[in-house]
């Protein structure tokens, strides 16, 4: 995957492929003001490429949707079967984050707290990335460092239980027509945009997170019971 990500975000960038500007419109649509949050932007000298429209829609683009949960104001609940991701409000309300999903995010759930977070992260493959697909990842068996190519994305968030890494790991992605799907590898990836607005938003050291089970896919969609 690594191997056509420059020349994609090349030919994104050559083609001026951010959202086109919208009217305002219903739930069902996507406003001007919410495809202008992807368009292309500098961060920290690096150019991140705009969204491409096409993958922009009423389920996938950033917004503040109701949402009733007793977690506390602050609190991200991850949803990794539905595909999102939420930043808990106050009030009923909940920012909502489409996310894409790998195997690794579905195979962790429950508590835990982010350790702390790391702006365009290194990376370094895993063993059973190596193990697997020995001639795309042995060249970056040392690490990579942050970048466009790098799988981490723009931000990185660590998440720990009882002060040990659980290697569930929520953060961005050159990919952004993987989100809103699954995906065959990888934790939990945000559009590079959203990861940089979520990681602005929360406090690094101690937010805590909620990651639901299949069981648990869809809780807070709907007002609470009893």
């Amino acid at each position: 995957m690594f191997r056509t990500t420059l020349s994609v975000l090349a030919l994104c960038v050559l083609s001026a492929c951010a959202a086109p500007p919208l009217d305002d419109a219903g739930p069902g649509q996507v406003t001007r003001a919410e495809a202008a949050r992807y368009e292309g932007m500098w961060d920290d000298g690096i150019w991140v490429p705009p969204v491409d429209g096409r993958y922009l829609g009423p389920d996938t683009v950033r917004r503040e949707v109701a949402y009733w949960s007793d977690e506390p104001p602050g609190t991200i609940v991850v949803d990794p079967y539905a595909r999102y991701l939420y930043l808990i409000q106050g009030d009923n309300r909940a920012l909502r984050y489409a996310v894409a999903v790998g195997e690794a995010g579905k195979a962790f759930s429950g508590n835990a707290v982010i350790a702390f977070g790391r702006e365009w992260p290194r990376w370094t493959p895993t063993r059973n990335m190596l193990r697997s697909d020995p001639e795309l990842y042995e060249p970056h068996r040392g690490g990579m460092e942050g970048g466009l190519e790098n799988p981490l994305g723009a931000r990185a968030l660590y998440l720990y239980r009882n002060g040990r890494d659980t290697l569930y790991r929520i953060h961005g992605t050159p990919y952004p027509w993987s989100v809103g799907r699954a995906a065959s590898s990888g934790c939990i990836r945000l559009y590079q945009q959203d990861i940089i607005d979520l990681y602005q938003r929360v406090g690094h050291e101690g937010t805590r997170v909620k990651v639901l089970n299949a069981a648990q896919s869809g809780e807070g969609t709907g007002p609470l019971s009893g």
